[in-house]
């Protein structure tokens, strides 16, 4: 493919329409950068009801607040696509407005090219393999305490162990109610500290793998163990994996690093400095991509910071540039 080939040019294409990646592309286009936004409307919270913890925008549908920030990115000049990306690469030459830069090639054929890159493209929840468990995420199996809890609060909660890290887990979902149970699935038996410790807090151990959820008229009731026995509860608590969605990135040379917590591997992320910035010159992530314990408005932030640093960036390529062609014709006046 030539150059010719290469469609629409833009200061920046944002891979994502996301809190983070829409937040980029506000302050873009607000600094008046030409932005395009593809985004291929497959956002992490879907299956939530609501976003909390976003102050000014508490318990809004997760649907309501990116259509809102579609329409203020708009409103700025910048375009929203909803589209998949298939491909990014790198162009030959410098990272300037008439040669180099990256391709940006679409699902629907379109291809358009950039100066710089923000990448949104989020995270993918591994779940644990517990039938019927995929259909209630985001409804009443949950994750997050800051995210789901007030919302359970006083229910009774399950706990499912699948790291050494689930009896602080059950520990702290305690604060929300005093029907906490943590049930030890696949896991060994707690420690002699972390059993003294849910004793004194009042929380329930059962042991025995989860075989299946059970469900009466859409809401979960509680689930049943490989003996037999079910355990009531209201709410079921899971640590998935957290994997950053990064097949796009390699063609740029960047791989996904993994992420520890206490010696446990919770998920991968792209590295980035507190900017953005990654190891790739041109190329910025924000949001769960880079950080996947953010939460909306956390990914927000990243991304409004990330796109004030490549407004710099480009900032300081157009000052070069113009330095280059003032020099120029000076040089050529004199001849």
């Amino acid at each position: 493919m030539n150059r010719s080939e290469l469609g629409e040019r833009y200061d920046v294409v944002v891979i994502g329409g996301g809190a983070a990646g829409l937040s980029g592309a506000l302050a873009l286009a607000r600094a008046r950068r030409s932005v395009l936004v593809v985004d291929g409307a497959e956002p992490r919270n879907a299956p939530a009801d609501a976003v909390h913890n976003y102050l000014g925008r508490e318990g809004s549908p997760p649907g309501e607040l990116l259509a809102t920030g579609r329409a203020e990115v708009a409103g700025y000049g910048a375009t929203v696509v909803t589209a998949t990306v298939l491909t990014v690469r790198r162009l030959d030459g410098p990272l300037d407005r008439a040669t180099g830069g990256f391709a940006v090639n679409l699902a629907d054929g379109r291809a358009v090219r950039a100066r710089r890159l923000l990448v949104t493209t989020g995270l993918v929840d591994e779940l644990p393999q517990v039938p019927g468990l995929a259909q209630r995420w985001g409804h009443d199996v949950l994750h997050c305490p800051y995210c789901h809890g007030w919302e359970v609060r006083d229910k009774a909660i399950g706990v499912l162990a699948t790291s050494p890290l689930a009896a602080e887990q059950a520990l702290m979902w305690r604060q929300w109610s005093d029907d906490v149970t943590l049930l030890l699935h696949t896991t060994d038996d707690v420690t002699d500290a972390e059993a003294e410790q849910l004793a004194a807090r009042d929380v329930a151990v059962v042991t025995g793998k989860v075989m299946s959820l059970e469900v009466h008229d859409d809401a979960l009731t509680g689930v049943r163990l490989s003996s037999g026995q079910s355990v009531q509860l209201q709410a079921l608590v899971v640590a998935p994996r957290m994997n950053a969605r990064t097949d796009l990135l390699a063609a740029v040379g960047l791989q996904p690093s993994e992420v520890w917590f206490s010696e446990h591997l919770i998920g991968t992320r792209v590295d980035a400095d507190p900017m953005g910035a990654t190891a790739v010159p041109g190329v910025w992530v924000a949001g769960n991509v880079a950080d996947p314990r953010a939460q909306v408005i956390g990914s927000a932030t990243a991304g409004l910071t990330a796109g004030a640093a490549i407004n710099a960036d480009l900032t300081r390529e157009d000052t070069a540039l113009a330095v280059t062609a003032a020099r120029a014709t000076r040089w050529v006046a004199r001849r």
